[in-house]
């Protein structure tokens, strides 16, 4: 049994690139089994009112290499705010714990950052920490990630769209690969199928080249804990812990609680139980 009381802790989730609140369903349903509250947050230009290229789903997928994207004017702060309306929210719970998953990190760590009185405990699960290096894009051009996945998925000049685009619906069987091994190496591949029909095409560009800036008054004194997926090859092992080593540096009298999953990138497909059972555990 858990010893978290629903009544007194409520799990906020942000999720990562082009996913949304949706991905978050199965983990919600175990922390719920385990008495834990929970709500997902969908960050704009994400989820269900999420705007595609015109051509995105008509045969052929005409100018989906060079129309811009509807979510190019999309900034950091915009999507910090989302996260603040949420965290506002939930605030009558005596604890909320916010966790960010992969590029979620950026608003989630700029929401705490802007606010800290409305968190009480940060879960980074495989995702961008700003403290030692200000945008996600410092890290992914670093050469500890030299041995990530993805590099064939982005589509045309990311600067000319205003967004990194991949394409879901891809027909080319080599591209779905490369996007399953990825993001879902460990999902069966009858589930990955209907995972990759749930993402969206755009996450705009300002989530990964705006600078983040945390400072020890405020992200600082938030209790933080790093949720290192041991499989990961989006954000390889490596990546992760040389976000986790420069956030100590930079932050050390508060450092990271560090826990590690087994498996890929994204657990809440994988694993979801195991998943809901680390968050209970790392707070």
């Amino acid at each position: 049994m858990s010893d978290i009381d629903p009544a007194s802790t409520v799990f906020v989730f942000v999720h990562g690139a082009w996913h949304s609140s949706w991905q978050w369903g199965a983990t919600q349903r175990a922390l719920a089994a385990l008495g834990a509250a929970s709500v997902a947050v969908d960050l704009p230009g994400h989820g269900f009112d999420a705007p595609v290229p015109t051509g995105y789903a008509v045969p052929d997928q005409p100018a989906l290499t060079t129309e811009k994207s509807q979510l190019a004017a999309l900034t950091m702060a915009e999507c910090a705010d989302s996260v603040l309306a949420t965290l506002r929210g939930v605030r009558h719970f005596r604890t909320v714990v916010l966790v960010a998953h992969s590029a979620g990190g950026g608003p989630v760590s700029l929401a705490a950052e802007r606010a800290p009185e409305l968190v009480d405990r940060i879960v980074y699960l495989s995702a961008f920490v700003p403290a030692g290096r200000p945008r996600f894009a410092d890290y992914i051009a670093a050469p500890e990630n030299a041995g990530a996945l993805g590099g064939g998925l982005p589509l045309g000049d990311p600067a000319a769209l205003g967004a990194i685009r991949i394409n879901p619906l891809s027909p080319d069987p080599e591209y779905i690969e490369e996007l399953r091994q990825t993001h879902y190496g460990d999902t069966p591949a009858d589930r990955f199928s209907r995972w990759r029909l749930a993402l969206s095409p755009d996450l705009p560009l300002a989530v990964v080249e705006t600078p983040v800036e945390v400072t020890a008054r405020r992200w600082g004194r938030i209790p933080r804990v790093f949720l290192r997926c041991a499989d990961d090859r989006a954000l390889p092992p490596a990546t992760q812990d040389l976000m986790i080593t420069e956030a100590d540096r930079a932050m050390p009298g508060r450092p990271f609680t560090v826990r590690t999953l087994p498996g890929s990138h994204s657990p809440f497909a994988a694993r979801p139980g195991e998943l809901a059972a680390a968050l209970v555990g790392a707070v």
